[in-house]
């Protein structure tokens, strides 16, 4: 390729073009050239280069030689027509976009066929084997371009740049996505016991259960009489009732044994929260310096950590046995990131999640959790990070610092809290956040409040705002946490979230019903129920039994209901 010659005659097109700039440019190309390589990219450059990248933002790729037979494709059989199309558009586009230095740009494609054996219709016009006209499909696009390019010029808008087409943005900033992210509620990294923190200070609001150890209606466990299990022998002995009575009993005693331990995991709770009250440093954690420097820390001994999970398939190319390793004695944790529905069906692992909790100065705690991921088209990472700080017992601030991808861009968060326990039963949290997406500056700020009444029921609402570009988006969370009135020992949860954002003169209400509970003694249920504001929505039901195996038959049913639809005859539709 004599790239010479080719800005010689690219330099003659510049002196016309400056004079009559063009409305609309054609890139010419063979439809059935099977070249899956750039072979173009260097040419393309050149033409970047020497008529600048604008150039691209008018053009139109025209594929000529519409009317060829498809060729075969890998598997032997001949590829269809609409494939063909599909990967000789894309491969064209993605060369005209690295040439341009935007990933965005998504330029329209036409077909094009002159020969004269071409097929016609009934009106005599050329027609693709898809049955299109071209030449009306290629009016249309040119039409359309020059309009959009008229209406740049009459409104005045600002000159094309690799962020726009026509003068008009490819999308605003997602100020919903990101203000549904500020407004959710975060945990504060807490120090562990051999970094100098007090066990006694978890999430755990020893406040709440302050009255368990005075609860007299429940018989203790030690006090029961000794209980002998059986064995499976003697279990197919018995009868059913028998079977009914031995398992409630037993169930009965596993109950009591766990309130037991619970009971007695409080009382060390409170009674470590008490002694580390009287040997606190400025920052409000435990000053671990003197009658611990004694005695040094255990030694850290590696372990298997679980091995990835197999995929519900009977797959001899499954690679999860390639990926055991051991826990590492440091706080950093490195994991492959499977991609169960990825293109590559031997090595699903295109990516790796690294973990780490530290102490800063020994005096705050730090989390730090990144995910990169990477195939042969996209990449993305996901940081989260965070530091915190207490201010005594009732306070605490949290910093942080997060990388998410938006799109094809990269969003760079800052953000910060500070949350403050006002009375016994409530909390409260004021935050902000900024992002950096691209060239757009979004700043945000929230309030929230935490209520709980009693053991089992707790509020949460909080509200916000998002604003970027004099643009701004307002949003407020409502929930309500129902738990077990044996909770941490029954398991059974309800919630209740209703959700409310305003943007663009548009509101959006939603709201959101999640339970699980038990049914009988080896079955759970879910249910989650969700409806928003243009009354569409979704119902799940799951339910899990080791008792009742023969509840999988359910599954058929939807099964069933749609091979039946698919044989019922459709009613006829009549336009008027």
């Amino acid at each position: 390729m004599d790239q010479g010659s080719n800005r010689k005659i690219l330099a003659a097109v510049k002196k016309y073009t400056k004079k009559c700039p063009p409305d609309i440019v054609l890139y010419v190309d063979r439809l059935d050239s099977l070249s899956r390589d750039l072979n173009d990219l260097p040419l393309l450059k050149t033409i970047t280069a020497v008529l600048g990248s604008s150039i691209w933002f008018n053009a139109i790729v025209a594929l000529t030689h519409a009317g060829s037979a498809p060729p075969e494709g890998l598997n032997g059989a001949p590829m269809t027509y609409e494939v063909l199309m599909a990967q000789r558009s894309h491969i064209i586009q993605q060369s005209i976009r690295q040439a341009a230095g935007d990933m965005r740009l998504m330029n329209p494609v036409a077909l094009v066929e002159n020969h004269p054996s071409c097929r016609r219709n009934r009106e005599g016009q050329k027609v693709l084997p898809n049955g299109q006209s071209w030449r009306h499909q290629m009016l249309l696009l040119c039409y359309s371009s020059k309009i959009l390019s008229e209406a740049n010029s009459l409104l005045k808008l600002q000159d094309p740049n690799p962020g726009k087409l026509f003068g008009f943005r490819f999308r605003s900033p997602p100020l919903p996505f990101l203000l549904s992210s500020l407004l959710q509620s975060r945990g504060h990294p807490k120090l562990s016991p051999d970094q100098g923190g007090n066990e006694g200070d978890s999430d755990i609001d020893l406040d709440d259960y302050s009255d368990v150890e005075q609860d007299d209606d429940e018989e203790e466990y030690d006090q029961l009489p000794p209980f002998k299990p059986l064995t499976k022998a003697q279990l197919a002995r018995l009868t059913k009732e028998q079977k009914n009575a031995y398992f409630d009993e037993y169930d009965y005693r596993v109950k009591l044994l766990q309130k037991k331990q619970w009971k007695d995991e409080l009382s060390r709770l409170k009674e470590m929260k008490k002694r580390g009250k009287t040997d606190l440093d400025d920052y409000g954690y435990a000053n671990i310096a003197g009658e611990n420097d004694q005695d040094p820390p255990p030694e850290n001994v590696s372990v298997p950590l679980p091995d990835m999970v197999l995929p519900p398939s009977f797959d001899c190319d499954n690679p999860t046995y390639r990926y055991r390793f051991l826990e590492p004695t440091s706080t950093v944790l490195a994991r492959p990131v499977l991609d169960a529905h990825g293109w590559d069906h031997d090595c699903g692992y295109d990516g790796v999640s690294v973990e780490e909790t530290l102490a800063i100065l020994n005096r705050f705690p730090a989390n730090v959790a990144v995910q990169v991921t990477k195939d042969k088209k996209e990449f993305s990472i996901h940081l989260d990070s965070s530091v915190s700080a207490k201010h005594g017992e009732n306070a605490s601030s949290l910093a942080g610092f997060d990388i998410q991808t938006v799109g094809r861009q990269l969003a760079y968060i800052l953000r910060g809290e500070t949350k403050i326990k006002n009375i016994k039963k409530n909390k409260t949290t004021g935050g902000f956040s900024v992002t950096f997406l691209g060239d757009i500056v979004a700043t945000g700020l929230k309030v929230e409040d935490q209520l709980s009444l009693g053991k089992r029921l707790a509020l949460v609402a909080s509200t916000g705002a998002m604003r970027a570009q004099g643009d701004t988006a307002y949003g407020a969370n409502l929930e309500a946490r129902l738990k077990d009135k044996d909770y941490p020992i029954g398991q059974s949860l309800s919630t209740l979230g209703l959700s409310l954002m305003k943007w663009h003169r548009d509101l959006a209400l939603g709201a959101n019903l999640q339970s699980q509970f038990s049914i009988g003694r080896g079955s759970k249920m879910a249910v989650r129920l969700g409806l928003n504001n243009k009354l569409s929505g979704q119902i799940t039901v799951r339910t899990s039994t080791s008792e009742q195996v023969q509840i999988a038959l359910l599954g058929l049913v939807p099964v069933a209901a749609s091979i039946y639809r698919s044989f019922q005859p459709s009613e006829p539709s009549f336009a008027y």
